[in-house]
């Protein structure tokens, strides 16, 4: 019987800013340049692919363009460092032409979005081949990709020894809900990391019970009148545009073109260690 395939998801700005920031030094080749980031990320790339053995690999990044989700909310990511103003040797960007080097040596896809956040090229992956006809892993530290765990898609949080598998059964451990409403959570919640403000004064475990009780954040701002507790009560009525703002934000589908067909996503190189990649591409 032939072995289901599955295809691994690397959110690449966030594994790269996680190497280069988590390197516990700056390393500098023969010829003076930084390579850190560089080296970080083949290495946990590496990793991440011999402990989830996918048949098919793609890496995606954010591209430079207008983001539409600032229309809705113009402080969403206003929190977020601008890296042009930032020195080369503090700049993780700096570093990301030789990833891409790296990743072409190594016979993996990947691309830069340009009209949508990566965040909706990996939701459109996920829900176009994640039904039932194959297996998916997507490596990120990013929260919004909770709501796309199912029976056969998982979040992997690489960490080295100490990653972590994210499924069904961690969700409901963590939070005590279900994939289907994570959205719904984190729009009344917030989300420190966009800059997005959830309903004032409630945490996980009121949003939890909310959801129990009502089963989506729609019916909980059509039905705000039944919640018991009042101070709830209220700040669900006070922040209710807001809430409704943030599920438009925060909410993934699957209308983001497709960069590469599943085909096109094959991986069956044998294992390469980081130092070969970085000789290969002449950075050791």
């Amino acid at each position: 019987m032939k072995a289901k395939e599955k295809l691994l998801i690397v959110d690449g700005h966030n594994l790269l800013f996680q190497m280069f920031f988590g390197m516990p030094n700056r390393i500098i080749n023969k010829d003076g340049k930084a390579i850190q980031g560089v080296i970080g990320f083949v290495g946990a790339l590496n990793k991440i692919i011999k402990q989830v053995q996918p048949t098919h690999v793609v890496v995606l990044f954010d591209g430079e363009y207008e983001n539409s989700r600032t229309e809705l909310l113009p402080e969403y990511k206003g929190n977020r460092e601008d890296y042009s103003l930032v020195e080369e040797e503090e700049n993780p960007f700096s570093q990301l032409p030789d990833v891409y080097r790296a990743l072409d040596y190594m016979g993996i896809k990947y691309c830069e979005t340009e009209d949508v956040e990566a965040d909706d090229v990996i939701a459109s992956y996920v829900l176009t081949y994640g039904k039932e006809l194959l297996d998916i892993v997507i490596s990120s530290w990013d929260s919004d990709f909770f709501q796309l765990i199912s029976e056969n898609v998982k979040i992997l949080r690489y960490r080295g020894k100490c990653t972590t598998i994210c499924d069904v059964a961690y969700l409901k451990e963590k939070f005590d809900i279900a994939p289907e409403v994570y959205a719904d959570f984190k729009s009344i919640v917030g989300d420190n990391a966009d800059n997005i403000k959830g309903a004032k004064g409630i945490g996980p475990k009121t949003a939890s019970a909310l959801l129990k009780q009502f089963g989506s954040l729609g019916e909980i701002l059509k039905r705000t009148a039944e919640i018991e507790k009042k101070k709830v009560r209220e700040s669900i009525e006070e922040d209710k545009d807001r809430l409704q703002i943030n599920y438009e934000i925060i909410k993934l589908n699957d209308k983001a073109k497709l960069p590469f067909d599943l085909e096109e996503l094959q991986y069956n190189k044998p294992e390469q260690k980081t130092n070969e990649v970085m000789q290969g591409i002449g950075l050791m």
